[in-house]
């Protein structure tokens, strides 16, 4: 997706942003527990599901009691294989989690085997059991289909955003980092819900323990509106020359449009050669060699877990014609996207 494309999504979201985001209760100061059941959907990141627990778990440590009460299940009560090779167990399955007053669905690749007739069916039946619903990742495609999410702001990872907007219109789709709209959350990867946790707990219990909890992790918390995607230098990244962070980005937000190299180095006030110098030095590649593997990165993503045709997926990634984008696909990956496509799962 391009970074036009991006504020496109934006325009609406950042607008309603200005007025202030519309929350649950749940955001409301804390009068007792908050019960939170965490559904971990098959082949998801650990860290998205650290991401969620962890800020929890550190918050009761610092408050010196059970703030919050969490426990993980899943779509039938066994253990859910992650995208790390290792299995999460389960303390039940989702008919077990009735009684929470927040359900979060954290949700990662193959959606095709995933996002199930009966798991859809099972959330659209359980929904109005819980104060609030939330999803991290993929889960927010999960909670579209099972449609708890129309009328509703959402956001999703920002290399799907695109086709939520496209798939379900009824959903609007925000670029954000994370989106509270009423009794709906949505994070758009691991950081964004570690994010949507401390806002959570500073909501319930104060800055100062919010604060204390981040700073357990060494990390400082984005806000929600902040775009998952934006140009210009990025402070998270101390070992980049500025110049080349913000070439990085501009060549991130526009895979569908790559610009010459040229004309990234006149933008932050450099000649050609002396940003492929910093690019040596950084990142031990040249620019072009670089912009080129983010396009194919991109494009590989899009065989494995979408069904666009091959022709779009060329378009989208920047390449002139299916042919120079399968040429340029079999040199990097040493397989065509073809047999690449047979042999996964699509979303």
């Amino acid at each position: 997706m391009s970074w036009r494309q991006l504020n496109g999504l934006a325009s609406g979201c950042f607008a309603i942003y200005e007025i202030g985001m519309t929350q649950s209760a749940l955001f409301s100061a804390a009068r007792g527990p908050l019960d939170i059941a965490v559904l971990v959907l098959p082949h998801c990141s650990i860290l998205e599901v650290a991401s969620v627990l962890d800020p929890l778990r550190a918050a009761n440590r610092h408050i010196g009691r059970e703030a919050f009460r969490f426990r993980v299940v899943t779509p039938d009560g066994q253990p859910a294989p992650l995208t790390c090779g290792i299995e999460l167990p389960a303390s039940g399955a989702l008919s077990s989690a009735g009684g929470a007053d927040l359900l979060m669905v954290i949700a990662g690749y193959r959606l095709q085997d995933v996002a199930t007739a009966p798991l859809i069916r099972d959330l659209r039946r359980m929904a109005p059991r819980f104060a609030a619903i939330g999803g991290v990742d993929a889960a927010t495609w999960v909670l579209a289909r099972a449609g708890l999410l129309s009328g509703h702001r959402a956001t999703v990872h920002w290399e799907d955003l695109e086709d939520l907007a496209h798939r379900h219109p009824q959903v609007e789709v925000c670029p954000d980092r994370y989106v509270i709209d009423g009794n709906r959350l949505t994070a758009g990867g691991a950081a964004p819900a570690y994010d949507l946790m401390l806002h959570l707990i500073r909501a319930r219990h104060g800055a100062a323990l919010a604060r204390q909890v981040a700073q357990s992790f060494l990390n400082t918390p984005r806000p929600g509106a902040q775009a998952q995607i934006a140009p210009g230098p990025r402070g998270t990244e101390p070992d980049l020359d500025p110049r080349v962070a913000r070439v990085l980005a501009r060549m991130e937000s526009s895979l569908d449009a790559p610009a010459r190299i040229g004309i990234l180095a006149a933008e932050v006030g450099l000649t050609p050669r002396r940003l492929e110098t910093l690019f040596r030095q950084d990142l031990g590649t040249t620019p072009g060699a670089h912009a080129l593997s983010l396009r194919l990165a991109a494009a590989r993503r899009m065989l494995t877990d979408t069904a666009h045709p091959l022709a779009e997926i060329a378009l989208r990634a920047g390449f002139s014609s299916p042919a120079t984008f399968s040429r340029a696909f079999r040199t990097h990956f040493a397989t065509s996207p073809g047999r690449l496509r047979r042999t996964t799962t699509t979303k």
